[in-house]
């Protein structure tokens, strides 16, 4: 080929790359909600707990995490509607109200662990009490939104940016682990449990993986890229997004996984079983050095800071597609940093705080998964982009596995 071929396919490339790249980014957004500091309190259990044993589930759990976030971008590309909008606008509306309270119950669930992570984060990285902290966390987290006054991007590169901290931070102390690959791949197959307990700790990592508030986000990201484009242009949107989505649960699963991995290569080896930040964080350093606790610090933090700024993302899209109401990002920011502040104030365990915001969590996804579903699977609303049967068995399939071990994870926690 001549120099002017190469100089010609250069520039088709450079071209296709930039009309690509506005169209990349809400998978990673709504990706960080897989990774929040809820994440790192169960993985660190399961790690410590059964060595590699379910590291499987956090795969399992991706896989359907891709299903229905696949979902949920394809519904705002095919309606030009989020989510709850579309909840709204098909059925009564009382319903959409009672989703709307629901919706705003995880979002305090979801914001509680991720500012109680965060201060944790700063509280370890800087041994400031956790109060200061708290508050230091709080200012940071509105430094953070103020970038959407540069527009949306800002916000979410800003998100990415943190993910990305999350991501280095965790690569490095795997390698650093030097974790035993064998028993690693030995572990996914054939799965199994051992008792009750390790039901209950993958339920946990499914109900800490699988977001409400995540699937929302998504739809509504979505909406805005799709709007005024012809079937044609969104199909190619919906197949660029669905490598988006790759991409970012392939980064959430290894975040996930990195986390578990140490927990079995350095803590379960040694009959330590570490479900508390503060002991991981010590362990950490006494296992491999400074180095080593200074990263589970700042990924920590990273990820209660990015991820926060996702769940008031949601809150803001889920009030005004529910109920069509709005409140400016920095109220809605402040009047909920106000239970996590209480909760820290009144010394409670973070530890337990962040357990028991999963535990909310977990009773959210079915509220958020099912319509999306059910909406999914209607051509009268989706006409071209309508699921397909296998898709919708897969789906349904799914929405009970997830459905069920979190009754069972409900029921454990306040009756067994």
């Amino acid at each position: 080929m001549t120099s002017i071929g190469h100089s010609t396919s250069r520039k088709w490339h450079l071209a296709k790359l930039k009309n690509w790249l506005p169209l990349l980014g809400p998978a990673f957004v709504a990706g960080v909600a897989y990774i929040d500091p809820g994440n790192f309190a169960t993985n660190l259990s399961a790690g410590s707990s059964y060595g590699y044993m379910l590291l499987w589930v956090i795969v399992v759990s991706n896989a359907m995490a891709f299903l229905i976030q696949g979902l949920s971008a394809k519904l705002g590309i095919a309606t030009d509607k989020n989510l709850p909008q579309l909840t709204r606008d098909t059925w009564p509306s009382a319903v959409a109200f009672g989703l709307w309270i629901i919706g705003e119950l995880v979002i305090m669930a979801t914001d509680l662990a991720e500012f109680i992570g965060a201060a944790v984060g700063l509280h370890l990285l800087f041994s400031l009490p956790m109060a200061p902290a708290a508050l230091l966390a709080a200012a940071l987290s509105f430094l953070l939104l103020g970038l959407q006054r540069k527009g949306v991007r800002a916000l979410e590169f800003g998100i990415i940016a943190l993910l990305f901290v999350v991501v280095l931070a965790f690569v490095i102390q795997v390698f650093w682990a030097q974790p035993n690959v064998g028993d690693m791949l030995q572990s996914f197959w054939p799965p199994k449990f051992e008792g009750t307990s390790s039901v209950l700790l993958a339920a946990g990592i499914l109900g800490a993986t699988v977001m409400p508030h995540a699937i929302y986000l998504h739809s509504g990201l979505m909406q805005s890229r799709a709007a005024g484009r012809s079937v044609r242009e969104k199909k190619r949107l919906f197949t660029i997004e669905l490598g988006d989505i790759g991409f970012a649960m392939v980064i959430a699963g290894a975040v996930n996984g990195g986390i578990l991995v140490v927990a079995a290569a350095l803590f379960y080896s040694q009959g330590l079983v570490v479900g508390d930040l503060d002991v991981a964080y010590q362990q950490l350093g006494t296992t491999l050095g400074t180095g080593a606790a200074l990263l589970f610090g700042i990924g920590l933090f990273a990820s209660g800071i990015a991820s926060s700024s996702v769940g008031t993302l949601a809150g803001d899209m889920m009030m005004q597609g529910f109920i069509r109401k709005h409140l400016s990002l920095y109220v809605r920011r402040a009047i909920t940093i106000v239970p996590p502040l209480i909760v820290i104030l009144l010394g409670v365990n973070p530890t337990y705080a962040l357990v028991i915001s999963q535990v909310i969590l977990s009773f959210g996804i079915p509220f958020a998964l099912i319509p999306l579903l059910l909406f999914t699977s209607n051509r009268t609303i989706m006409g071209p982009f309508v699921n397909r049967r296998w898709v919708t068995l897969l789906g349904w399939t799914i929405a009970s596995v997830v459905i069920a071990l979190n009754v069972f994870l409900l029921w454990q926690t306040f009756v067994g």
